[in-house]
């Protein structure tokens, strides 16, 4: 049995379940958000074990060390085995669940809700548009 040394970092993303789909991968990688050992790259860079790849999965930055490489996507308890995520980035990533669990709900700025028709026109009455300036001739 062969086993591989390295593996196209797009696949290796794919195969790791960071991305549902390799294109997906590719194109994060084409926008600059994936680095190896903190350089910019393309898809068909080769990633091997040891090296360190930074990424972002949606609104968090991730850095992971790669453990293993697999010719296949496998299921989801073999694919963490393939990376080991710093400790640094653990933490940051567990700091910005807490902000965003923390976080205001905007909902609930909202007292009554979205103002009906009736609203709109006592809003509407009370802002007294005819003594407004306007650019027209007769006054």
């Amino acid at each position: 049995m062969d086993t591989i040394q390295s593996m196209r970092i797009d696949k290796w993303l794919w195969c790791a379940r960071f991305f549902k789909t390799r294109s997906l991968a590719a194109e994060e990688i084409a926008r600059g958000r994936v680095r190896i050992n903190g350089t910019v790259t393309k898809a068909s860079r080769e990633v091997r074990c040891g090296d360190t790849v930074d990424l972002r999965q949606g609104r968090v930055p991730r850095s992971v060390l790669v453990r293993g490489i697999n010719q296949v996507r496998g299921p989801a308890p073999v694919a963490q085995l393939l990376y080991e995520e710093t400790p640094e980035s653990a933490a940051a990533r567990a700091a910005a669940a807490e902000r965003q669990r923390l976080a205001p709900e905007p909902a609930a700025a909202l007292h009554e809700g979205r103002p009906t028709k009736r609203d709109r026109r006592d809003i509407d009455k009370a802002r007294d548009w005819g003594s407004r300036w306007s650019a027209s001739l007769d006054e």
